[in-house]
């Protein structure tokens, strides 16, 4: 900690009001530097700080804590904090509510009574009173541990159920019996896996060799292997059913059909492609038939039915679309289309013997029933513009439950008739907030290249557009990822200071099918800055906003589009948050989970076409000392196993080393906490509190 002292004294002396009051007049730690450096198709790159990919070494704990220091030092000098997270926590306390789902006799939901940190899974019999069923708050103490996945079988009476410690993506899977709420012996270690139940006697899970003990980089792995657990086994005894040195895949997962037929098997090297095989469990020794192999399409069964599989896929239908086949001839060239492709994205699911077509149009939601036939037997009505989630369940329900929500509607569940094709209100929202005080408006915009991207923009009425409101700009643009309408109590708090949130739909996202996201993709990638380069102009050309008050924002791949947006056009933006950002273009696909990650973006060891376009974006390579960026905070965790948090480190690193204004750059690092999934409400509301203070800070508006 020999830096801490230091900093400490020069914080002591650090004015408050400076020529701007949010000006930087610290001193951010001076980490080491190495001779490290790469050689790429004749190109020498040097990585000055590739010591931070080891997390747990001292020197990189140390760093943490000196750029945690700073962090909160800085935080804590904006005198309007306390009352934004007072507001955040003022707004997050109400109960929030699941839709329903029934297994066994019992159905089941999840609640959170306010300001827990984790939701509680209730369950209760007709006629008679909730009672908790499992509690994750009791976990752990501090909340940090979160139930990750669960599934019961097919008669309710046992479930398994995964746990995340800290957000990590390893997790434990536990067995319940759900009668009597009394743990099984069963506890295994499971990475990336669903919980697929054969019968009562056993289940499906996926894993990987786990890695050496040490930091969280440790080992690249294709390795993903699907398994079956026997109850009352060993983890060590379990059956390798699909992976592993004989069919070795990055991704495989696993599910049992709803009527208990088939296990089906899925299996990919990138996060987009995938093969499909099934087995039939009804035969002793059945073998894995394989369906699709390769990994040029992706698909899924979604039913099976009296030796009919109904499969989704986007095999020559880019948009998807839904086929059947009989059991005894799956392969493509037996396929007949039930659903055929339109012009929007189609996603399926199923429930009382009825399918329901999801269809995104335009980022917003259109549903429509079918029979299995595939006959189209009516469209269900929503309350607007936004996105509806649920319409699945078991084939001898006669009534489902779905959610509707959009930027300016709070989740709503809604109960659905199947005979009669109506919907009904089942629980209502609770959350201070009216509808009628705000508007959310789609436009569409120009990017770079002529292409049109849609734009929804949502803020208070009646706000005066004079350039000067401050906005946040929230762009993914990636991994076939769609970004729809859905409602945010962080948001409120930002609206209701005059805010105006923007999302478009880049491309590189799922929003208009298969060409969209491949538009964004490899040698394409930098389309998908330009569309977020180019809503930033629209929004300040059409006097929504100006440089002086615009921030953008995003997460993960989202981090890569702050990174790269930051660093190409840096002269653009007010604000920046980076979170957990993919960082080093030129070694992501080192680590562990980034070594599926190729389809989307190449490697720079493909060839020397590749590494070049990736070192030309890469955020870490492409930060230039005498810069001025934008006031920064990147943000990651400690426990972050899916973006490590070395990309975020090096980047941080580069950024304060080259920074040639007194705009702050600082790097909020979370202990703790993984890649965002099971994130406890105190710690969002920290979080969430800390970047509208850091902007509003910023851009010189005081929160009221």
């Amino acid at each position: 900690m020999k830096y801490l002292l230091i900093i400490f004294a020069a914080f002591i002396s650090m004015t408050t009001i400076a020529q701007s009051r949010s000006a930087f007049t610290g001193k951010y730690p001076v980490p080491k530097t190495t001779d490290q450096a790469d050689n790429f198709f004749g190109t020498k790159v040097s990585d000055p700080y590739r010591w931070m990919e080891n997390d747990t070494a001292a020197d990189t704990k140390d760093w943490v804590k000196e750029e945690n220091l700073v962090t909160q030092f800085y935080l804590q000098q904006i005198p309007f904090r306390g009352a934004i997270k007072n507001r955040l926590t003022q707004l997050w306390n109400y109960e929030k509510y699941s839709a329903p789902f029934k297994e066994g006799s019992y159905t089941y939901f999840y609640k959170n009574d306010g300001l827990q940190n984790q939701y509680i899974l209730y369950r209760q019999k007709e006629n008679s009173d909730p009672e908790i069923f499992l509690d994750p708050n009791k976990f752990s103490d501090d909340g940090t541990t979160s139930l990750s996945g669960l599934e019961f079988t097919k008669d309710g009476s046992l479930a398994a159920y995964t746990i995340s410690e800290g957000g990590a993506d390893w997790n434990k899977l536990i067995v319940i019996n759900a009668l009597t709420k009394q743990l099984l012996d069963d506890t295994l270690e499971v990475k990336f896996s669903g919980i697929a139940w054969k019968g009562n006697e056993g289940f499906y899970y996926s894993r990987y060799d786990k890695p050496k003990e040490g930091s969280q980089l440790s080992g690249v792995t294709d390795k993903h292997k699907l398994f079956y657990h026997k109850l009352g086994t060993k983890q060590s005894e379990d059956v390798l059913i699909f992976g592993g040195d004989k069919t070795p895949r990055r991704y495989i997962g696993g599910y049992v059909t709803e009527d208990q037929h088939f296990l089906v098997i899925t299996a990919a090297q990138a996060t987009y492609g995938n093969e499909l095989y099934i087995q039939d469990l009804t035969k002793k020794d059945a073998t894995i038939v394989p369906i699709v192999t390769g990994f040029k399409t992706e698909q899924s069964i979604v039913y099976s039915n009296d030796g009919k599989l109904f499969i989704t896929t986007n095999r020559n239908a880019p948009n998807t679309k839904l086929v059947i086949t009989d059991a005894a001839t799956p392969t493509p060239e037996h396929w007949k289309d039930l659903i055929p492709e339109t012009k929007f994205p189609l996603s399926i699911s199923t429930c009382g013997g009825k399918i329901y077509a999801q269809y995104l149009k335009d980022a917003v939601s259109q549903v429509i029933q079918y029979d299995l036939d595939g006959k189209e037997e009516t469209g269900i009505e929503l309350p607007g513009l936004g996105t509806a989630g649920g319409f699945s369940g078991k084939k001898e329900e006669k009534e489902l439950y779905y959610t509707f929500t959009s930027y300016i509607y709070p989740p709503t569940i809604f109960k659905y008739d199947i005979i009669t094709g109506k919907s009904s209100l089942y629980k209502k929202s609770n959350v201070q907030f009216n509808a009628n005080d705000y508007e959310s408006t789609q436009v569409f915009y120009t990017s770079k290249d002529g292409t049109k991207i849609p734009m929804i923009i949502t803020h208070k009425k009646g706000i005066q557009l004079n350039g000067k409101n401050p906005t946040l700009l929230y762009g993914y643009g990636g991994f076939s990822v769609s970004l729809t309408p859905a409602f945010s109590i962080s948001n409120l708090v930002f609206m209701e200071n005059g805010g105006v949130y923007a999302v478009p739909n880049i491309r590189g996202g799922g929003e208009y099918g298969d060409d969209w996201h491949n538009a964004g993709i490899k040698l394409k990638k930098q389309n998908v800055f330009d569309d977020f380069i180019a809503a930033a102009e629209f929004l300040i050309k059409d006097n929504i906003t100006s440089k002086e008050f615009l921030a953008i924002s995003g997460g993960s791949n989202g981090g890569l589009l702050v990174g790269a947006c930051m660093t190409q056009r840096p002269d653009l933006f007010r604000v920046c948050f980076p979170a957990v950002g993919v960082m080093d273009m030129l070694r992501y696909h080192k680590f562990t989970a980034g070594a599926g990650w190729a389809y989307d973006y190449g490697t720079a060891d493909d060839s020397k076409e590749m590494f070049e376009y990736l070192y030309h974006y890469s955020p870490v390579h492409n930060v230039k000392k005498g810069t001025c960026y934008p006031a920064t905070m990147a943000t990651t965790a400690d426990h972050d196993d899916r973006v490590v948090p070395a990309h975020s480190f090096k980047f941080a690193a580069q950024l304060q080393s080259a920074q040639s204004c007194n705009n702050p750059v600082l790097i909020r690092i979370e202990s703790k906490a993984g890649h965002g999934a099971g994130k406890p409400t105190a710690k969002i509301i920290e979080e969430q509190a800390d970047k509208w203070s850091f902007m509003f800070w910023n851009m010189g508006i005081d929160y009221h």
